[in-house]
């Protein structure tokens, strides 16, 4: 079996996050970047499988700067078979729907039987993306898993809804997208660190997947305005002096908060 599993790097949920007001986009070097956790957890339910059926391969995706083939390479060091980053320059600022064409695109030129992603990134948490890929490759989808169970022909688990769960399953090949449910990554250890010096690392441009971003039967979305987040206000502060609970209910009142 082939499983492919999405990743990608996004910045540190706890170091800062800034734009640049020049571009509107994310800016990378604001802080450390990492690869995403949630993509972690789903590398996780690829290994986990592979590590007990030994005819599985395990590639890991990206859609990624050229600058983020480190963090892409950590897949190789948990246990991935071999990587494919997608790196282009004309990719900067990408929305969704070229993302998902991209990804979509790679993972047709790579050969699949399933397709393994978090279902929505630390960063820009669209939580679409997942059912775009599937949409694209024609292939059936089961989101937002907090359990899964691959077969040798098909996969199923569990999804929580506001009422309830409900069992989900989809035959191969297919696209299911997991929850922070599932468990912790394994951590890379010093012998996986060097073998994934000597695994596949494949990269890929836009023209090696016959992708035009600037096609314009296709919609794309921009940003058309951008402006840096104001700052926080101190607030009011409510000084008891004999009076603090009739200032306080004004307040709540004034403020439409009762």
């Amino acid at each position: 079996m082939k499983i492919i599993v999405l990743v990608k790097e996004v910045p540190d949920t706890y170091g800062d996050r800034k734009l640049d007001l020049a571009t509107g986009l994310a800016d990378r070097g604001a802080g450390e970047v990492v690869l995403d956790e949630i993509a972690e957890r789903s590398l996780e339910v690829a290994l986990s499988f592979a590590d007990k059926n030994a005819d599985t391969e395990v590639v890991v995706l990206s859609m990624a700067p050229e600058s983020a083939s480190a963090t892409v390479r950590k897949g190789l060091a948990m246990g991935a078979t071999s990587a494919v980053q997608v790196a282009d320059e004309a990719l900067g600022g990408a929305d969704l729907g070229l993302t998902a064409q991209v990804l979509a695109a790679a993972i047709q030129r790579t050969g699949f039987d399933l397709v393994i992603a978090g279902n929505l990134s630390t960063d820009g948490t669209g939580g679409v993306l997942p059912a775009m890929v599937a949409e694209l490759l024609g292939v059936p989808q089961a989101t937002s898993l907090t359990s899964i169970e691959i077969a040798a022909d098909a996969v199923t688990g569990v999804r929580a809804t506001d009422d309830g769960t409900m069992q989900v399953s989809a035959p191969l090949p297919a696209l299911v997208s997991i929850t922070e449910a599932l468990p912790d990554a394994r951590f890379p250890n010093f012998k996986g660190i060097m073998a994934a010096k000597k695994k596949p690392f494949e990269t890929l441009s836009l023209a090696d997947l016959d992708v035009d971003p600037d096609d314009p039967e296709s919609a794309r979305s921009i940003v058309i305005a951008i402006a840096e987040k104001p700052a926080r206000d101190a607030g009011v502060k409510i000084v008891d002096e004999g009076d603090a609970g009739e200032k306080l209910a004004e307040f709540l009142l004034q403020n439409r908060l009762v």
